[in-house]
């Protein structure tokens, strides 16, 4: 790499729905920071995550591979250490490598091309939550207290962990500057927020007193109008036959909004840091989600589905000088961040990868219009019957398993996927060459084999493990990590608890 090439500034949310965005036209949430990168960035409009749940999502995200390729099947699988990540790359192109905060490493290495990590993860690294198909439901889904807790909290362990998140990433962008180390910074600062429960601070609360939030879309469906699928996570998640009234969907939907402001709090310090440092012109920032959130649409809340809403992810580029401002139409997904990364990082000199990714740079796609490339995700976890893939080409979107029906959808006709094609003869045609298209992908026989051989070793080991002293695969950040959830004990009773709200007194 010849001279010095720009620092970059990841930064990742958890679960962050575009459609509450004004980036992405929807003026819901009030989010300044995010609001001024956009207008001075990239706004990739057609951006995917490629498997809607959070550690697959992210094991494919840092490798520029469907997590079908690198055993991530779902929460608990290991992330083996001999698959290169972005890190890897950054660091091989000169780059001091840190992360700050949550990126949900399964297995022993906790590190995956970091140099420096500043946090523990707020989730297990062993394989508490292996999903097991062999089971009927999922012990760690959360339930309907998602809806029933909702609203204001004086403090959580989400608001703990992105506390500590920032305060670390701040000081690593002071300690930079006055380093004597030359190289570049890659710092990825990752957050939890504003992931589920949907509580928020009393002062981003009362930032949405006089605002409009809308209610869904689409409204719950009834049974007879629902996918199998959808019927399924609806029953996982406790929200099948429940009463679950207006007033409830709107004061999650006001706390979800609330915690998104919080997060652009956050951004906002990290800018501060990098102004007051000296570093803001010589630092490049890339901002996404690593999936989104469907916020009651169709009665849908969480992820684990191909809806637009949980699938679809905000991704803005900020690089002013490197590449011009303004909005891109392009289909793109999350594989794609490494050979950005590493193109913007090696000022476009990059070698290329040590294998066939599935993921390409971004920057260099023609922005007018969708382009001919595919973009593809993944369902391989607990909640399904059989491997779920997604095909997004066009317009069109494709849902395909050997368990469930078809489904074929219009997205720019039908945005909120009312109309499922994949019985009208008029585009038999297009149905039958994505079927064709997910089958030389895919061999769904072959991946389910592997997913129960994989659960089977798993659950073994984490059998194995309760029985003397368990191995510790957590990353030790020198702090007491008490507050997290390690797999003991209830999952749902961890995350909804909480400190309430002090009452004022006169």
């Amino acid at each position: 790499m010849t001279g010095r090439a720009k620092n970059i500034l990841f930064i990742q949310t958890d679960q962050l729905s575009i459609d509450i965005l004004s980036a992405y036209g929807n003026p819901v949430a009030i989010t300044p920071n995010l609001d001024r990168l956009a207008g001075d960035g990239v706004v990739f409009e057609n951006a995917y995550c490629n498997y809607p749940l959070c550690a697959p999502s992210r094991f494919s995200m840092a490798s520029g591979l469907l997590a079908s390729k690198i055993g991530a099947f779902d929460n608990a699988c290991e992330f083996a250490a001999s698959v290169p990540t972005y890190a890897h790359y950054m660091r091989a192109l000169g780059y001091r490598t840190c992360l700050s905060g949550k990126m949900h490493f399964v297995g022993p290495d906790q590190l995956h091309g970091f140099e420096k990590r500043l946090t523990t993860d707020i989730y297990p690294g062993d394989f508490s939550w292996t999903a097991d198909w062999s089971k009927e439901g999922f012990e760690g889904a959360t339930d309907i207290r998602m809806l029933t807790e909702s609203g204001i909290s004086a403090r959580n362990v989400q608001i703990d962990y992105d506390e500590d998140v920032t305060h670390k990433a701040v000081q690593e962008i002071y300690d930079c500057a006055r380093s004597p180390d030359e190289r570049p910074f890659f710092l990825q600062v990752s957050y939890t927020h504003p992931h589920d429960p949907y509580l928020c601070l009393q002062k981003h609360w009362d930032l949405y007193d006089d605002v409009d939030i809308p209610d869904p879309a689409v409204g719950e469906l009834g049974d007879n109008e629902n996918d199998p699928h959808s019927l399924r996570i609806r029953e996982q998640h406790g929200l099948r036959g429940a009463d679950i009234s207006d007033a409830l969907i709107r004061r999650a939907r006001r706390a979800y909004c609330g915690s998104v402001s919080y997060i652009d709090d956050n951004v906002g310090r990290l800018l501060a840091a990098l102004r007051e440092s000296g570093q803001a012109q010589d630092t490049m920032i890339v901002f996404c989600s690593d999936h989104g959130e469907m916020l009651g649409e169709r009665g849908l809340w969480l992820k684990k589905t191909f809806f637009e809403p949980a699938l679809r992810v905000p991704l803005i580029v900020y690089a002013p000088g490197e590449v011009e401002a303004g909005r891109s139409e392009a289909l793109c997904s999350l594989v794609d961040l490494l050979p950005t990364f590493a193109t913007l990082g090696s000022e476009g000199a990059w070698a290329g990868p040590v294998e066939p990714l599935d993921g390409t740079d971004i920057t260099a796609l023609d922005r007018s219009g969708y382009g001919e490339r595919a973009v593809h995700a993944e369902l391989l976890c607990e909640g399904i019957l059989a491997p779920v893939f997604m095909q997004r080409e066009g317009r069109f979107k494709c849902i395909t398993s050997t368990a469930d029906p078809d489904m074929l959808f219009d997205v720019e006709a039908d945005p909120h996927e009312r109309v499922n094609l994949a019985d009208d003869a008029a585009h038999a045609d297009r149905l039958a060459r994505f079927k064709a298209q997910a089958g030389a992908l895919w061999d769904s026989d072959a991946l389910t084999a592997a997913i129960v051989q994989s659960q089977r070793r798993r659950l073994l080991i984490r059998a194995a493990h309760k029985q003397g002293e368990p191995p510790v695969w957590d990353f030790d950040d020198g702090q007491d990590d008490s507050r997290y959830y390690r797999g003991a004990g209830n999952y749902n009773d961890w995350a909804f608890s909480h400190l309430g709200v002090a009452e004022s007194k006169p």
